[in-house]
């Protein structure tokens, strides 16, 4: 590992002073540390804000949205019994990452950060143009199963493996973040960027901004009944998806008054499609309608390699995942959350 340098402030503004080029936030550490014993990552110094006061709160704010603090952990919030109640599918989401050692150190925050886990990317003798500008990537013509079919680029084929992320945009979630010039707004549709020729920005965060918390609007609740998330992977438990999907629907009559869907692991950021969402208002729900639906969804897919099977499990997962919203959230969290294998637990 290399030398680097460690601090440890006592206020938002204090940490924020501190940042300088080539330095690093420190939350729960559960992919940065990790990356630094491989020499991914390098940072020369570490500003350690898991103390920061006010930042591990879960808040109703007076216009009824949900502030998250950014140091809240991950296990925490998805046992938020409030929370949970009001944004299922975020707490099922949360619940299907990792483990539970993992989930109980894990910060929010952290989880809007952490890094793709692209295997070129975590291994610093492999050229990857997300770690090293302008080397290459050397995932294209590499093991590709897993990599991206929407907004790729030449540059880089890597996807973002957050679960969480993909519930956030479809509930439209917004991040709050300060930096040297003050606060302010991201909205999350906004937060991360597809690589195009620099894939090693990642986020809208300028340099030295510190996420501060996430937000959910107070409308994103009215989906509470009918929304799920599913996510498949190679195993059940304790792997990253391979495709996921995060669907919310309002009924009404009958009808779908309102609808989200959001895509994870195809892109190098959450995917939600308006068009795909707007084929459903109005309509009864039905399996032809979500099949229409989850076919916009990945509508301009393209393989970015030997992975074309991921554009049909991927529309798959957005037919599953509709079709398991409209029969309503499980009364309980499911044992297996967000597992396609999971029985419903109506009680």
């Amino acid at each position: 590992m290399n030398l680097f340098d460690y601090t440890r402030p006592a206020s938002v503004e204090a940490a924020i002073a501190a940042w300088v080029p080539g330095a690093a936030w420190l939350g729960g550490g559960t992919n940065l540390v990790d990356l630094m014993k491989t020499g991914a990552m390098q940072p020369g110094k570490l500003i350690d804000v898991t103390r920061l006061p006010g930042l591990d709160r879960i808040e109703t704010l007076p216009d009824g949205s949900t502030r998250i603090g950014a140091m809240v952990r991950n296990a925490d919030l998805a046992h938020d019994a409030g929370f949970a109640r009001a944004f299922p599918m975020v707490a099922e989401a949360l619940l299907s990452g990792a483990s539970g050692q993992l989930r109980n150190a894990a910060t929010v925050g952290g989880n809007l950060m952490q890094r793709t886990r692209c295997a070129y990317f975590a291994d610093p003798h492999s050229a990857c143009n997300r770690r090293t500008p302008g080397a290459g990537c050397d995932a294209r013509g590499g093991d590709t199963g897993g990599m991206a079919v929407l907004g790729w680029s030449p540059a880089c084929i890597a996807t973002n493996p957050s679960d969480f992320c993909v519930a956030l945009a479809a509930l439209e979630a917004t991040v709050e973040v300060q930096g040297t010039g003050g606060k302010r707004e991201i909205a999350f549709a906004d937060f991360h960027r597809l690589p195009g020729d620099t894939p090693e920005i990642e986020t809208a965060l300028q340099p030295g901004e510190l996420i501060l918390a996430l937000r959910l609007p107070a409308e994103a609740a009215q989906f509470a009944a009918n929304s799920r998330y599913l996510k498949l992977r190679e195993r059940t438990s304790y792997a990253f998806a391979l495709v996921s999907a995060a669907a919310a629907l309002r009924l009404d009559g009958g009808r779908i008054v309102a609808a989200r869907l959001a895509l994870g692991a195809v892109a190098a950021k959450p995917w939600r499609v308006a068009s795909a969402e707007a084929l459903l208002v109005g309509q009864a729900p039905e399996p032809a309608l979500f099949a229409r639906a989850a076919a916009e969804a990945v509508a301009g897919a393209a393989p970015s390699g030997e992975n074309a099977h991921k554009i049909e499990l991927a529309r798959r997962i957005a037919v599953r995942a509709l079709t398991a919203a409209a029969q309503g959230t499980p009364d309980r969290m499911p044992a297996l959350p967000a597992s396609v294998f999971g029985e419903p637990a109506h009680v």
